[in-house]
């Protein structure tokens, strides 16, 4: 009898030393995957930036697996003339708009940048009129820069009076030389739009 209780308190011993090693274990955490990839979308195209190869993309354009829009020629070339009064460089205020709509086709096409052409008329002397033709385009960069353009993409050169647009002699010759124009640097053309509800429908 004393060896068979004996024999049960062993027993119970050892099945509860083998439950307690079972239910013991040590907790590894589970392991997060780390993110190499970038999977931002900072233009909104819909291509993450990790494959975005054109991130300037403008909103709405149709746009490639790489992120890139369609370019088409467009048949209009952006002008822009500025004129200015005799021996003055103050932009007259009927100008604005063109270098308003200037600042936001440049905002728009972000790989572009400017350079601005100021020129002067016959009146006067040649060195004078260099330095005015440089205020002329000068001041038109600082507008805009004023609007929000950034100073590296807007670069001014001056051609006094040997650039003249008009060879006539009387006043309106005098003021269409009395100018700033602008050509555009690295755009391509137009890029395709996405169709939304709102494009218009050829005429039938």
């Amino acid at each position: 009898m004393k060896a068979t209780k004996i024999l049960l308190a062993l027993g119970v011993m050892l099945t509860t030393h083998d439950v307690t090693a079972e239910d013991e274990y040590e907790y590894t955490e589970t392991p997060k995957a780390e993110q190499i990839a970038d999977l931002q979308d900072d233009d909104n195209d819909g291509v993450i930036n990790a494959r975005d190869l054109c991130p300037g993309t403008p909103a709405t354009s149709e746009i490639d697996n790489d992120g890139c829009g369609e370019y088409i020629k467009s048949s209009e070339k952006m002008e822009v003339r500025v004129l200015f009064a005799n021996d003055s460089d103050e932009i007259d205020p009927v100008f604005r708009r063109q270098i308003r709509e200037l600042s936001e086709f440049l905002k728009e096409y972000p790989s572009t940048s400017i350079e601005l052409q100021g020129y002067a008329s016959k009146v006067g002397g040649s060195e004078h009129n260099l330095d005015l033709s440089k205020r002329r385009a000068n001041n038109v960069r600082a507008a805009l820069l004023g609007y929000g353009i950034e100073s590296d993409r807007a670069r001014i050169v001056g051609f006094g009076d040997t650039h003249l647009a008009e060879q006539g002699t009387d006043e309106v010759s005098h003021a269409l030389n009395r100018r700033v124009t602008a050509s555009v640097i690295g755009y391509k053309g137009e890029i395709k739009k996405e169709w939304t509800i709102f494009t218009a429908l050829p005429k039938s």
